[in-house]
């Protein structure tokens, strides 16, 4: 009886062992938690009560094909990155940029989508191009969305005294167009959205820098990092990122 008694005690333990392994690589059970901060159209944004754009439908299909349901997390763009480290979130999607701090706390996707860093001015602003913010540090103070690329580049490159942060894109363009700052670096797509929004403005021809955007991981959940990068892969290799992308961007 004692053999028998321990054989399928041993026999129970081996059967739970694909369980205990199912669980880890999946956080939330039947869930692909996404955190996100919808105000970068059209990557995300609110539409009619939900939030829809290129991430939103990218997280989707990877969602989809690992037999999950997405779940969208709004929140303030600078918890993503801590959402996904923490637990809180299995993946950070918000046009996020791989940058040496970020990796330094969550694991980054290949990457899906190539970004531009604007520049908004006022039609008349004497700031022509990149360049002339770069020779003239102290003339101008820039707007920037807070822990962007776009705050980490220009505080990096203009000194963090010449920088004005704000909680969301649009509330730096409303203190351009009123007259706080000297101009906004942001993601190209959606400054098209906000000068098409405020007559009198304009992105400048140079950019102010091209970058790649990348899904965020937990360090601390390699099955589910490589899941989710396989899904991502092919969604690539078979067209269907790139169908999403043009769908909401339009050749010029």
């Amino acid at each position: 009886m004692k053999k028998i008694l321990c054989f399928l005690l041993a026999a129970l333990t081996l059967l739970a062992l694909p369980a205990c392994g199912k669980k880890a690589t999946y956080a939330n059970e039947g869930y692909l938690t996404m955190a996100t901060n919808a105000e970068f159209p059209p990557y995300e944004y609110h539409d009619g009560g939900f939030i829809v754009g290129i991430d939103a439908e990218v997280a989707a299909a990877i969602a989809k094909k690992l037999g999950l349901e997405l779940k969208i997390e709004d929140m303030e763009f600078d918890s993503v990155i801590a959402a996904v480290q923490t637990g809180k979130a299995d993946i950070g999607m918000a046009g996020l940029t791989v940058t040496p701090d970020r990796q330094a706390v969550v694991d980054f996707s290949t990457s899906y989508a190539t970004g531009v860093q604007a520049i908004i001015v006022p039609e008349n602003s004497p700031i022509a191009s990149a360049d002339d913010l770069f020779n003239n540090v102290g003339t101008y103070h820039v707007g920037v969305q807070l822990t962007t690329t776009g705050d980490i580049y220009c505080s990096e490159d203009l000194g963090e005294e010449n920088v004005e942060r704000y909680p969301k894109g649009a509330d730096a363009v409303m203190a351009l167009v009123a007259n706080k700052i000297d101009c906004v670096v942001i993601d190209n797509e959606p400054a098209k959205a906000f000068v098409q929004a405020n007559p009198g403005l304009k992105i400048l021809e140079t950019e102010y820098i091209t970058e790649d955007y990348a899904i965020a991981t937990s360090k601390s959940n390699t099955p589910l990092t490589e899941a989710v990068n396989k899904a991502l892969e092919e969604l690539i290799a078979d067209g269907t990122v790139q169908s999403i992308v043009d769908k909401y961007i339009t050749a010029e």
